[in-house]
C-alpha cells in the first residue's frame, strides 16, 4: 500500500450521506495528545510507540506553541544562514549575547526552539463497523518528516513539506482503543531543500516542529476515489473529469458515480450525470467530459467564478460525496505576455514567504488567507509567489474566490546548502514533491504558475531543470511552468523569472538608475529583456527598506518574538535618539514608497513586459531584518502610506508620464508625453484624460485630452502636455496630476528661479579647512563648509554609504552594500530651508544632495548638537548623522554642509537653489548657532 503516501485527500471532502449501518464519516484527533522529545533518537530502538510517553501537547498546533523546546542561547543551532559568521564578535551586537537573556538579530526569535525527533502519541476509540474497512490517518501540516506506528505495528514514512501526510492504517487499527504513534522530524536527515528554503527557514515560519491543520481518521470503502483531476475547457464550456478509483478487493467490483456541479456565488447548479462501470481489483481510471452549459461562468481575477463539483460514489453498501473545486479558465502564453481565457494579463505580484509570526507557520483556516489577498488586492495587486514553499488548501481557497493568481514553488531554494543535479536526494526530492504538491491542488483555477524553487545552484543544474519543465509542460497543461525564481532563463521555460528589470540590483549600489543618475521617469525595461520572445516578469523587485516601527513590538504575541527589534531600540536609545523612532519611521517610509513607486512604473511602461513581483509587500524578518514592506508582517498598514495612495501607482490602470526630469527653472518648457497602461477586465470607452499642475492648493494649469477608447495593454499614448513655469522668482514644488475615470496618479516637480544668485554677504565658502579658514572663524566670521563625497575622516561619518534611495534588503544580508542611509529628516520650516521648499523627508529634489554628500557623525560632539538636515542611519547602527548642521567655533559662526555646493553648479540647480538658501539664512538674523565647537573638534570632521 506504498501508493498511498501521497494521496491527496485534502481537496475532498467526506460527506456520508448514505451508509448502512451509518458509519461515522470521520474522527477528528485534535485535543490532548501524549508527548515526548527524542533529543537521542532513541524513540524507535527503544518502541516508544508501544509505550505510554511522559507529556501532554495540545494538537493541532507547534511545540513552541505548547511551550516544549529549549531556551535560546548561543550555541542554539539554526536553520539558515547568516551572512556575517562572527556576528558575535560585532560591536552592534556583542552587548546582547547574555546567558539569561539571549536576543538574537538576524530574525525573530522563537520563545523554545527544538530540531529533532519527537513523538506525539494518542489513544483512540474505533468503532467496530469501521474495522474491515478503509481507514487513514490524514495529517494536513506536519513539520516536516513523520513516520506512524499503530497499535505497534509500523504503517511507513513520508516528509513532504507541501502536502497533507495520509497513512492508509487499516491492516493496524482493531476495534476499540488504538495508539496511534507519530514520530516527527524537522531536521534535513533524509533530504536537504536547502537551509533558506522558505518552507524549513527561520528566517520566516521558524523550522517547528508539529502538526497543523486537520488531524482525523477518514473512513472509505474498499472500493473508493482515490484522486480527482479536472481540466477545464474555458472554451467549450466542458470539464474533462478523471478519477482514479481503487479497488482493495481481489474480485471486480460495481461502481455508480453520480456528477453534478454548481456555481459556488450563486448557488446555481448544472445538469448532473450518472455512470456505472466495474471496477478491476487495483487502480481504475475513469474518464469523461461534463458540459457546463452555454452559460457557464468563466474565472479571472475580475470574476472569480468557482464551481464545485459533487461526485456521488457508491460501492458495497457504502454511499459517498466528494466534493472539488475548479474553475473555468484557460491560463496561457501569449506573445511576451500571459493571457487569461485570451485576455492579457500583466502581473503585479508581490511574495509571501511563510511569515507568520503568532503561530510560526501557515493558516490552515481560510479566514487567515482572506486576510492575506484582501491586502493584496488593496494595494493594487493580482499575483502572490510563494518563495521555496507551497501553502495549504485554504490558501488556494481564498485564492479561487478572491481571484488571486498564484505561483507556487516546490519547497526548495536549492542554493547554499545543497545543489540541483548532483545526485543528491534533493533530485528525487523535487520530483516528487512536484507530483504531490500539483496532485493535491492541481484543480485550483487559482494555481495558474509552477516552478520548482528559488534561484538554484548546481554544476548541472541547467539540465536537470530543463528536464523537470519538460516534463511538466507535456503532463499538465492548466498552467505555465519555469525552471526558477531567478534563474535559469531556459529555452524550455514557458515564462522567465529576471532579476535586470528593476531600479536598483544585486551590487549596484550608488550606481543605479535610482542612485547614480538624475531623477526622472522616461526610463523603462525595453533595453534589458530577454531576446527569446517569452514572457519575462521581473524577479524580487523593490527591496526598499524602512526604520523599524518599535510601535509594532506589542503585537508579537505569540511564539516569535522581535528580540531583533528590542536590539535596535536600546541601541537607538544609548545613541540617545529614541525620541525620534516615529519620525525616523514615517520619513523613511515616505522614501520607500517613493522608491517603489519609481520601480513599479517603470516596470509598467515597459513594452510588452509580463509583470513584476516585488520582495515584497509586507516585511520580511529574517536574512539580517528586511524591513522591505509598506505593511507589516502582519498585513497591517505602518501610518505613512494608504491601500488608496499605493494603489494610485499599482493598479489594474496607471496613468505613466515620461518625465525627463524633476527638477526646471523658471522658464523651462515642460513637453511631457503621458500614457496608461490598462489591464482591466474591458477596454476603456470615451473616456477624456484631465491633467493639471498645482502648488499646494492652487491650480496652475490644467487641460483635457480628446475622448478616446483605452484597449487593454500598455504603453498606450493619451497626449502630450505643454507647459512654461514660471514661479515669479520664488522657488516651489508642483504637482502634476493626470486622471481618467476613478483612476489618477501625480509626481512632484520642482522649479527653481532661472539665474539663482548667491547672497553671499559677509559668509565665506570654504571646502577644507585650513588655517586662514580656522583663523577667519576665530575672529568672528561666518563660514560655509561645503564638502561632498570622500571629505569626512572615517571615524566622523566618512565610511557611510550616502545614497538617495533607502537601503536595498538590508546591509547584514548584501555584505554591507551601499547605500547604507534611509534618506533624510529635517524640520521644513527651518529658516535655512526657506527659499529650498521640503517636506520633512526625502524627495526628489534631495537626490542630489545625497549623490554628492558624506554623512557626518555627530555621536562624538557636543550632545546638545542637533542637525538641520539629519541622515537617517542603518537601524543597527544608529549613528546620530548629519548632512547640515550649524555650530560656533570662536567668536565666529561655521554651517557645515556634508553635500558638494561648490563644484559643478552650472548642471546643478538644486544644489545651487540649497547653497542660496543656506547662505540667505546665514546672513540673516536668525543665524544663532547655541553649541560650540573647538577647533580640534572642527578638524576630526574632515580627512
Amino acid at each position: 500500500m506504498k501508493f498511498l503516501n501521497q494521496l491527496n485527500f485534502l481537496v475532498f471532502i467526506f460527506l456520508f450521506i448514505g451508509c448502512k449501518n451509518n458509519y461515522p464519516p470521520e474522527i477528528d484527533l485534535a485535543g490532548e495528545w501524549q508527548f515526548q522529545i527524542d533529543t537521542a533518537d532513541r524513540g524507535e530502538t527503544e518502541k516508544w510507540f508501544d509505550t505510554n510517553l511522559s507529556e501532554t501537547i495540545h494538537l493541532p498546533g507547534s511545540m513552541a506553541e505548547n511551550g516544549k523546546g529549549f531556551d535560546i542561547t548561543a550555541a542554539t543551532k539554526w536553520t539558515g544562514g547568516i551572512m556575517n559568521p562572527d556576528w558575535e564578535n560585532d560591536p552592534n551586537y556583542a552587548p546582547y549575547i547574555k546567558p539569561n537573556d539571549f536576543r538574537f538579530p538576524f530574525w525573530l526569535q522563537p520563545v523554545k526552539y527544538y530540531t529533532g525527533a519527537a513523538w506525539y502519541q494518542k489513544s483512540v476509540f474505533i468503532p467496530k463497523n469501521w474495522v474491515g474497512r478503509t481507514i487513514f490517518l490524514h495529517l494536513e501540516r506536519p513539520h516536516w518528516e513523520t513516520t506512524v506506528w499503530v497499535n505497534g505495528k509500523k504503517i511507513g514514512m513520508q516528509n513532504s513539506l507541501a502536502t497533507p501526510h495520509v497513512f492508509n492504517i487499516s491492516e493496524a487499527a482493531q476495534t476499540g482503543e488504538n495508539r496511534i504513534s507519530i514520530c516527527v522530524d524537522n531536521r534535513t536527515k533524509t533530504v536537504d531543500v536547502g537551509e533558506n528554503s522558505h518552507s524549513i527557514s527561520d528566517h520566516t515560519q521558524s523550522n517547528w516542529n508539529g502538526i497543523a491543520g486537520d488531524i482525523s481518521l477518514k473512513l472509505a470503502g474498499k472500493v473508493y476515489i482515490e484522486h480527482i483531476e479536472i481540466f477545464p475547457d474555458s472554451q467549450s464550456k466542458t470539464a474533462k473529469i478523471r478519477a482514479f478509483v481503487l479497488n482493495e478487493n481481489t474480485q471486480p467490483a460495481d461502481v455508480k458515480i453520480s456528477l453534478s456541479a454548481m456555481l459556488l456565488s450563486s448557488g446555481k447548479s448544472t445538469p448532473g450525470a450518472t455512470f456505472s462501470f466495474i471496477a478491476a481489483p487495483g487502480k481504475n481510471t475513469f474518464e469523461m467530459n461534463y458540459a457546463l452549459g452555454n452559460d457557464a461562468l468563466l474565472w479571472d481575477e475580475f470574476n472569480p467564478n468557482v464551481y464545485q463539483l459533487t461526485v456521488g460514489f457508491k460501492s458495497d453498501d457504502i454511499t459517498t460525496q466528494q466534493k472539488v473545486n475548479f474553475g473555468l479558465r484557460e491560463f496561457s502564453v501569449q506573445g511576451t505576455r500571459f493571457a487569461i481565457n485570451g485576455r492579457p494579463v500583466f502581473l503585479r505580484g508581490t511574495l509571501e514567504c511563510a511569515i507568520f509570526p503568532l503561530t510560526g507557520y501557515p493558516p490552515a483556516e481560510k479566514a487567515g488567507w482572506e486576510k492575506v489577498f484582501s491586502a493584496v488586492k488593496a494595494h493594487g495587486l493580482n499575483n502572490v509567489r510563494f518563495h521555496s514553499w507551497c501553502p495549504p488548501e485554504a490558501a488556494f481557497d481564498a485564492a479561487d474566490e478572491m481571484g488571486i493568481y498564484l505561483h507556487v514553488e516546490c519547497s526548495s531554494w536549492a542554493n547554499q546548502s545543497t545543489k540541483l543535479g548532483s545526485g543528491l536526494p534533493i533530485d528525487q526530492y523535487i520530483w516528487d514533491e512536484s507530483k504531490r504538491i500539483v496532485k493535491a491542488y492541481g484543480n485550483h483555477p487559482s494555481f495558474v504558475m509552477m516552478a520548482y524553487g528559488n534561484e538554484p545552484g548546481g554544476p548541472e543544474y541547467r539540465e536537470y531543470l530543463t528536464k523537470f519543465v519538460n516534463y511538466w509542460k507535456e503532463n499538465d497543461k492548466r498552467r505555465v511552468y519555469t525552471a526558477g525564481a531567478g534563474w535559469p532563463q531556459l529555452e524550455v521555460n514557458d515564462y522567465h523569472l529576471t532579476p535586470k528589470p528593476r531600479i536598483q540590483g544585486w551590487g549596484e549600489e550608488l550606481k543605479s538608475i535610482i542612485n547614480g543618475q538624475p531623477p526622472r521617469s522616461d526610463y523603462d525595461w525595453r533595453e534589458k529583456l530577454l531576446p527569446d520572445g517569452k514572457p519575462e516578469v521581473s524577479h524580487e523587485i523593490g527591496q526598499w527598506c524602512v526604520y523599524p516601527n518599535f510601535r509594532e513590538m506589542e503585537k508579537y504575541t505569540g511564539v516569535l518574538k522581535p528580540r531583533n527589534f528590542e536590539i535596535f531600540k536600546e541601541s537607538l536609545a544609548a545613541h540617545g535618539l529614541e525620541q525620534l523612532a516615529d519620525s525616523f519611521l514615517l520619513a523613511s517610509g515616505k522614501l520607500q514608497a517613493l522608491c517603489y513607486k519609481a520601480d513599479i512604473e517603470a516596470a509598467l511602461r515597459t513594452p510588452g513586459f509580463a509583470g513584476f513581483q516585488l520582495l515584497d509587500l509586507h516585511d520580511f524578518p529574517g536574512q539580517g531584518t528586511a524591513l522591505v514592506g509598506v505593511l507589516d508582517p502582519f498585513w497591517e498598514e505602518k501610518g505613512y502610506i494608504s491601500p488608496e495612495e499605493y494603489s494610485r501607482f499599482c493598479n489594474q490602470t496607471v496613468l505613466l508620464a515620461r518625465l525627463k526630469r524633476m527638477i526646471y527653472a523658471e522658464g523651462d518648457t515642460l513637453q511631457l508625453p503621458v500614457e496608461i497602461a490598462h489591464f482591466g477586465e474591458k477596454p476603456l470607452e470615451r473616456v477624456i484624460p484631465e491633467w493639471k499642475i498645482t502648488q499646494g492648493e492652487e491650480t496652475i494649469a490644467e487641460g483635457k485630452f480628446k475622448e478616446q477608447d483605452i484597449a487593454i495593454g500598455n504603453c498606450i499614448p493619451l497626449g502630450t502636455i505643454s507647459h512654461i513655469f514660471s514661479v515669479k522668482n520664488q522657488p516651489g514644488k508642483l504637482t502634476f496630476t493626470i486622471s481618467v475615470n476613478e483612476f489618477s496618479n501625480s509626481w512632484d516637480l520642482w522649479v527653481y528661479p532661472e539665474n539663482i544668485t548667491e547672497i553671499s554677504g559677509d559668509v565665506k565658502v570654504f571646502e577644507k579647512l585650513d588655517k586662514s579658514t580656522i583663523q577667519y572663524l576665530e575672529n568672528g566670521g561666518k563660514v560655509l563648509l561645503s564638502l561632498g563625497q570622500g571629505k569626512v575622516s572615517d571615524e566622523m561619518g566618512g565610511k557611510v554609504g550616502v545614497g538617495f534611495s533607502s537601503i536595498f534588503w538590508n546591509t547584514a544580508w548584501t555584505h554591507n552594500q551601499k547605500p547604507h542611509t534611509l534618506g533624510i529628516l529635517c524640520n521644513p520650516d527651518h529658516p535655512a530651508l526657506e527659499e529650498f521648499p521640503t517636506e520633512f523627508h526625502s524627495n526628489w529634489q534631495w537626490q542630489d544632495a545625497m549623490s554628492h554628500a558624506d554623512a557626518i557623525q555627530l555621536d562624538s560632539l557636543p550632545k546638545g548638537l542637533k542637525p538641520i538636515v539629519r541622515i537617517i542611519d542603518d537601524w543597527v547602527s544608529n549613528r546620530s548623522l548629519a548632512l547640515i548642521f550649524e555650530a560656533k567655533v570662536g567668536k565666529g559662526k561655521i554651517m557645515v554642509c556634508g553635500t558638494d555646493l561648490t563644484n559643478n553648479l552650472e548642471t546643478r540647480p538644486e544644489a545651487r537653489q540649497l547653497k542660496r538658501s543656506l547662505l540667505a539664512y546665514m546672513n540673516g538674523n536668525q543665524f544663532n548657532p547655541a553649541i560650540e565647537l573647538s577647533e580640534n573638534q572642527l578638524k576630526s570632521i574632515l580627512k
